[in-house]
């Protein structure tokens, strides 16, 4: 069992750990989600409008207050117009929205 030391004898529990490595990763998806919108100059209405969701639900998803199903994260990546990317490596997790190219013409 993995646990965290705090200071020269004092143990963070294993529950504790995981909590913290949960709102890690509930947060970076916040961000991740926040920055893309910002980055199409969306409102957080408007992004509700276009995934089918609630500003609500839009709110909470970038307050870091609820853990998304995978089709709600589908359907935030389509409404973003981007490809969302999830690496979850032990302590280490990298979320990002990779926007879709666009024709040219």
């Amino acid at each position: 069992m993995r646990q965290r030391k705090l200071g020269a004898e004092a143990v963070e529990p294993e529950d504790v750990v995981q909590a913290r490595r949960e709102i890690r990763l509930s947060m970076a998806l916040a961000k991740a989600v926040y920055e893309r919108r910002v980055e199409l100059g969306l409102t957080q209405s408007q992004l509700a409008d276009r995934a089918g969701l609630t500003q609500a639900k839009i709110s909470r998803i970038e307050g870091s207050d609820t853990v998304p199903t995978l089709p709600l994260l589908s359907k935030l990546a389509l409404a973003l117009d981007a490809s969302l990317n999830i690496a979850l490596d032990g302590d280490e997790s990298r979320i990002s929205f990779t926007p879709h190219k666009t024709d040219a013409a």
